[in-house]
């Protein structure tokens, strides 16, 4: 999975949470910074690399627009603002998209897809095409860190709510992930659905009893639906 760096520049402190928390739910963006001011964040794009830029326009010092003309090689740009007369200005700069205030969780995610399309589309088949194929390791995003876990270490992953716990040979981490994100991000060679809320990595199974299967000593259900198929994935028809 591709890490993309964002960076927030917002003069408004609960605008900048919000895009924060939205950012939370989507564990492949990653917040390097978040600034109230261009200037601050400018001296940020010249430090580190970032994708995508999450920026609002009416701001002290320098506006969003005026800011984005000071940038060579800006990265994605994202205005997210209350002033809807700008948008004109911000698409002929080329800006990915333009979000009002206040906007949804959906349709933040609809911009930020609009983002990472366009920066798949500018490094093609990096690693991705070549890579993945031999990837051990997913990155999981939670508690303002990015985990690196690594296939044979990660147990299983057990649907909670909104969230999904998952636990590892080393510690257990609940990240604000659905269920079925963590089911497309595992591979399902490695990965078997057992349960409608259990995912287990085959490799590390003790043994199967019943409707039960246990690994690490810990049992875990076997769904009546799932029982069949879990089966056949194991070599048993």
């Amino acid at each position: 999975m591709t890490i993309y760096n964002c960076l927030i520049v917002d003069d408004e402190p609960i605008a900048r949470d919000i895009i924060k928390n939205y950012c939370g739910h989507l564990p492949y963006l990653n917040i390097i910074a978040a600034s109230g001011n261009a200037l601050e964040a400018k001296a940020i794009l010249h430090q580190q690399k970032v994708d995508i830029l999450f920026l609002d326009i009416n701001m002290p010092i320098m506006d969003g627009i005026s800011f984005l003309k000071t940038l060579k090689n800006p990265p994605q740009v994202i205005f997210t603002t209350a002033y809807k007369e700008y948008a004109l200005d911000a698409f002929d700069l080329s800006a990915c998209d333009y979000l009002l205030k206040p906007f949804s969780l959906e349709r933040f995610i609809i911009a930020v897809d609009k983002a990472t399309e366009k920066l798949q589309m500018q490094f093609p088949s990096n690693s991705e095409s070549n890579d993945v194929k031999t990837e051990d390791f997913v990155f999981i995003k939670t508690d303002g860190k990015i985990f690196k876990i690594l296939y044979p270490d990660l147990l299983f992953a057990e649907a909670k709510g909104n969230n999904t716990k998952i636990v590892t040979t080393q510690n257990t981490l609940v990240p604000a992930i659905t269920f079925s994100a963590i089911e497309d991000l595992l591979p399902k060679s490695h990965f078997l659905r057992v349960h409608r809320s259990f995912i287990i990595n085959k490799s590390r199974i003790d043994h199967i009893e019943g409707n039960r299967v246990f690994i690490n000593n810990i049992e875990i259900p076997i769904g009546g639906n799932y029982r069949e198929i879990f089966l056949k994935q194991l070599g048993f028809s």
